[in-house]
């Protein structure tokens, strides 16, 4: 059976590009007859906010998308495995693991020395840093303030992305060596994501065409944690705000709650949603049914995935 996930951060309120990535989801999942898992990404201690979490739980509610498991109510109650942080114990298995393959060493760089390494390497100090692997051999022990970092062989990973078609990604050029644990003690989404992942048993991966970058290197690491078949993925468009900036949580765009308190109902949520994602020539009222057929038909993803039971 297929699986997919649906995964927010609680760093913010929902919006539309959140919505949108939610019709893909529960559309194309239950389109093949599979399961769709809720996962909530609060392994940043610091950004997470229980209030962000209280509020994409209602807010999924009020849409109607209801997860097959855990149950929404099972966050409310306290401890949930479906909640990043009461999963340390997973994340510290999966560590050691590595660790005894000899593949994690500390690393005591800074941001900003990396850039100012890719900077005097004639590289650009902007967009993603690559790593140069300064600590790869230097022996650093893992102390409070330094982060740890997995060793990547410089492999190709190639993937069949069910929108973008047939993609390689080689994640010792693009990020080097992989921050795994940041200085202050996080969990990276890197990590976090690729273990969840294997953990959960999700076999399709539904989400926005900014993580695209991110595909090799958790292929790469949950192989390396012993996933012998990786998950599908599928990347769909992102809701803009201009060319070059996505919608942003922090900056309250487009938020469901300002729409819910304005008065909107959930289908002219999805309508707007459809509509800035370019599925909607106009802007109008749309059932949560209809906005996932329109996905489904955009896809034509059961022409790929084979319609399951």
């Amino acid at each position: 059976m297929i699986v997919s996930r649906f995964a927010p951060a609680p760093t913010g309120l929902l919006h539309l590009g959140h919505v949108i990535n939610a019709l893909h989801v529960w559309g194309i999942t239950r389109a093949v007859g599979g399961r769709v898992l809720l996962r909530i990404e609060d392994h940043d201690r610091q950004r997470s906010r229980a209030e962000y979490e209280r509020a994409i739980l209602d807010d999924l509610e009020w849409l109607g998308f209801i997860p097959d498991e855990p149950p929404i109510d099972a966050f409310r109650r306290g401890p949930c495995a479906g909640r990043q942080r009461d999963r340390q114990d997973i994340y510290t298995a999966a560590l050691n693991r590595l660790r005894d393959a000899g593949l994690i060493y500390a690393c005591d760089c800074t941001r900003r020395e990396l850039r100012d390494a890719m900077t005097a390497d004639g590289g650009v100090a902007e967009g993603e840093l690559r790593y140069s692997g300064r600590c790869a051999d230097r022996r650093l022990e893992w102390a409070p303030g330094r982060g740890l970092r997995v060793r990547f062989a410089r492999s190709v990973e190639r993937f069949d992305d069910l929108r973008h078609g047939m993609l390689a990604q080689c994640p010792a050029e693009q990020c080097g060596d992989m921050l795994v644990k940041d200085r202050d003690g996080n969990w990276t989404y890197q990590f976090a994501v690729a273990v969840d992942d294997f953990e959960q048993g999700v076999t399709l991966v539904i989400r926005g065409d900014d993580l695209l970058a991110s595909t090799g290197r958790q292929l790469q690491l949950a192989r390396l944690l012993g996933r012998d078949v990786p998950p599908r993925y599928l990347h769909h468009g992102l809701i803009m705000k201009s060319a070059t900036q996505k919608l942003s949580k922090a900056d309250r765009d487009t938020s469901v709650r300002d729409m819910r308190e304005a008065g909107d109902p959930p289908d002219v949520v999805f309508g707007r949603a459809l509509h800035a994602a370019g599925l909607l020539t106009t802007m109008e009222p749309t059932s949560r049914v209809e906005a996932e057929r329109i996905i489904v038909q955009h896809y034509d993803v059961c022409a790929v995935l084979g319609r399951q039971s």
